[in-house]
């Protein structure tokens, strides 16, 4: 398993999800958004398994000036807001390989190989 979990360092559920991991002997790494974020590569990867780039928002996040922005800004504009603003991102993003949840899920991690 190649596991990382993007998050930020006060999330709870991105503790719980390291958690998770520490308890079970399972390497992961941690990235830390704030610091680093997603490239845009790993953004849409982790977008396509997990319904799109709509799915991958905290709509009900702390940024609710920069989320106006992004749901009426144009679709092509979207994806450059989102990678500016790591902050609006679902946390946990936890991926193995092509694999991939968003939150806290250790239901789905239990299964994975």
């Amino acid at each position: 398993m190649n596991i990382q979990i993007f998050g930020t360092k006060k999330c709870n559920d991105t503790k719980k999800a390291e958690r998770f991991f520490k308890e079970r002997g399972i390497k992961y790494q941690f990235i830390d958004m704030k610091e680093k974020g997603m490239s845009k590569g790993e953004f849409i990867s982790v977008a396509q398994v997990n319904g799109g780039l709509e799915n991958m928002i905290n709509w009900d996040g702390k940024e609710q000036d920069t989320l106006a922005l992004i749901k009426y800004i144009a679709d092509e504009d979207k994806l450059e807001k989102i990678l500016e603003n790591p902050s609006v991102i679902k946390t946990p993003v936890v991926r193995n390989g092509k694999q991939s949840t968003l939150g806290y899920q250790p239901d789905v991690w239990k299964g994975w190989n």
